[in-house]
């Protein structure tokens, strides 16, 4: 799922691409893609894009006459940058918003359409589009705090909770907590003063070094390849491979739809988390499905 760094270098090449242009037509390829029926799709033809900004991990776009399209692209949709008048592909194609310059085109290579747009009308009706997490580049440390201790739950779930910290999900969560070298099952009722200070600061300099490097990569180009797995990621995707920083293998629990990487010796003491032995746990904490990762559809 595209996360903060993600979909930040999303709103950057859009920027770049579709600020101040109309958007000149809207091909919807699948039924499932549009969540809203009042106002039409077709209202937002013939206007220009006049802002481009993230709510979370939604991209949002800012229309002539305070209309908004609102993009989830959940676990598998994507963006992609063609040329004029391009359609939306076979299978995975979901819709095409064409522009003067160009046709981005919006896909899901996923048989489960989870990947979302909206069309509302007003700035007061993205509220519901915002799920109250903290954002990590503008939260002190005491608001992190506040956040990470609102509720009882292991550091995985609090920090992909989009309700108390917004857009970090799997990915990136194990790349914080290999950072900040605590346990992904650490209860936050459990967790110390200085360990919150410790996850404070990998959890920006994580996200801070991966907008970097996704930047770089992209360069001018369209960011095309956008995947949860990167091979400089430390943990994330790593399951058997050594740590770079200590070279012990990397262990995961899996659950549903979920998956955890950790190192043993960086962030557990040596200990390995068995599934079997935190099945309660895992019950009890970790959302059973991406819906209730991202606190419910809407």
């Amino acid at each position: 799922m595209p996360e903060l760094p993600d979909v930040t270098v999303y709103v950057e090449a859009l920027e770049r691409r579709i600020l101040f242009q109309p958007l000149q037509r809207v091909l919807l390829a699948s039924p499932f893609l549009l969540r809203s029926v009042d106002p039409p799709i077709d209202v937002a033809e013939g206007k220009k894009v006049l802002s481009i900004r993230r709510i979370g991990k939604q991209i949002v776009w800012e229309l002539e006459g305070h209309v908004f399209l609102v993009f989830h692209l959940m676990i598998a949709g994507r963006f992609h940058w063609k040329k004029p008048g391009a359609k939306p592909p076979g299978k995975v194609g979901l819709a095409a918003f064409r522009f003067p310059g160009g046709t981005l085109i919006m896909t899901e290579a996923s048989s489960k359409k989870r990947a979302s747009l909206h069309l509302v009308r007003g700035e007061e009706s993205l509220t519901r589009f915002r799920r109250s997490g903290v954002e990590i580049f503008e939260s002190s440390l005491g608001e992190f705090r506040s956040a990470l201790l609102k509720e009882n739950h292991t550091l995985k779930r609090s920090l992909t909770d989009p309700r108390l910290f917004s857009g970090i999900g799997n990915a990136y969560s194990d790349e914080i907590l290999h950072r900040a070298k605590l346990s992904p099952l650490l209860l936050t009722t459990k967790i110390e003063d200085v360990e919150i200070s410790r996850l404070f600061y990998a959890a920006r300099e994580t996200m801070g070094e991966w907008i970097e490097r996704l930047r770089a990569k992209a360069g001018k180009d369209f960011p095309e390849k956008v995947t949860a797995f990167h091979e400089e990621m430390t943990v994330h995707g790593k399951f058997g491979k050594p740590c770079p920083v200590c070279a012990m293998k990397v262990q995961r629990i899996v659950y549903t739809e979920n998956e955890c990487n950790y190192c043993p010796r960086c962030q557990t003491g040596g200990k390995i988390l068995a599934d079997r032995s935190l099945s309660r746990l895992l019950r009890d904490d970790w959302p059973k499905t991406v819906e209730e990762l991202e606190g419910k559809s809407i």
